[in-house]
């Protein structure tokens, strides 16, 4: 799944914490970070912040549950 546009980064990744499975954030290069762990999401953040805005991410969510959280926080942000 493809998400754009987050503004409240903080949010997100609260929102991504709260997920019950595993989230993965798919690199340019193919690669998949898991976005639970905090390492990872210091890393994303350095390699794909930008003015304030997190422009489109690529991520892959194993649980239906996780896939409806994280798609009502893209609605609601």
């Amino acid at each position: 799944m493809k998400v754009e546009n987050i503004k409240d980064i903080n949010k997100f990744f609260s929102v991504v914490d709260e997920c019950k499975g595993k989230i993965e954030l798919v690199t340019g290069e193919g690669d998949r970070l898991n976005l639970k762990s905090k390492l990872s999401q210091y890393v994303s953040l350095a390699n794909i912040f930008s003015d304030g805005v997190i422009k489109e991410l690529e991520l892959v969510a194993y649980e239906p549950e996780d896939i409806d959280r994280l798609f009502k926080f893209m609605i609601n942000q």
